[in-house]
């Protein structure tokens, strides 16, 4: 989810990429941002662009 983040999609998007509700996405957003230790989509997409594929 977070390379979509990367992607500049908006939680409504992601949600209708994945066939998930907004409210998942959302909790799943809250999740990776308390995980990665962020408070912003900027952050998260720098992480995930540092991470390794996969």
């Amino acid at each position: 989810m977070a390379r979509l983040v990367v992607d500049r999609r908006t939680n409504s998007e992601i949600a209708a990429d994945l066939f998930l509700s907004l409210k998942t996405v959302e909790s799943h957003m809250r999740n990776i941002f308390c995980k990665l230790g962020v408070s912003s989509r900027v952050e998260v997409a720098r992480q995930a662009e540092r991470a390794p594929a996969g």
